[in-house]
């Protein structure tokens, strides 16, 4: 059947965007700071490139998985720099400014989507994950059925979608808790962790 694709596309985009990465944390700091719309586009920018990645690798797109493989240095330190820019811009984010931005509905939320998407697409070594997946459960290529693999590459963006709706639900639930002194305190939180994930994938060009 085909509604099955769907499901297996779903479950392996939920699973892989579980993880609590650097979009994670920026997700969380933006439904915390902005709103739970913010958040939503976030994670909507790291949903879209899942699915281009999926789509890569259930298409079977061997040029670009070997470009990946033979550029993953420059990737990597790209990469790596973006996250450090990012976490330090972070790390010094006003969270007044912020607040009176929503206030003024200033949110520019294409720009919070295109931010993500850009970051998520400086890591595309992400692409071997949804190959595995794919090999898993038994999908290696576009000879198996064009349809089959747009099913599954749909499942994979609403299982994303699922993910970062149910986690900006869950932030937004705690948000107005939250005091300016505990915001500003998240953003160096956030941005510390974010600068030390960039520092990791610099890192661990030389380690290899």
């Amino acid at each position: 059947m085909q509604v099955e694709f769907i499901i297996k596309g779903l479950i392996v985009g939920f699973l892989a965007s579980v993880p609590l990465g650097p979009v994670g944390v920026l997700c969380i700091q933006r439904t915390i700071n902005k709103g739970r719309v913010s958040g939503i586009f976030s994670g909507m920018g790291a949903a879209t490139v899942d699915a281009f990645f999926a789509l890569v690798a259930a298409f079977g797109l061997t040029f670009v998985i070997t470009f990946i493989e033979e550029q993953q240095l420059y990737i990597q330190l790209i990469g790596g720099a973006v996250l450090i820019l990012l976490g330090a811009r972070i790390f010094k984010a006003n969270p007044i400014k912020q607040i009176r931005k929503q206030r003024k509905k200033k949110n520019k939320l294409i720009e919070d989507y295109f931010s993500v998407l850009l970051l998520t697409l400086s890591n595309p070594l992400a692409v071997f994950l949804f190959v595995a997946a794919f090999a898993g459960i038994g999908i290696v290529g576009p000879d198996d059925g064009i349809l089959k693999s747009w099913l599954i590459v749909l499942g994979v963006f609403g299982g994303a979608m699922i993910w970062w709706f149910t986690l900006t639900f869950l932030i937004n639930i705690f948000r107005k808790k939250f005091r300016l002194k505990q915001l500003w305190w998240i953003n160096k939180i956030a941005g510390l962790i974010i600068i030390i994930f960039g520092i990791a994938a610099m890192l661990s060009i030389f380690i290899k």
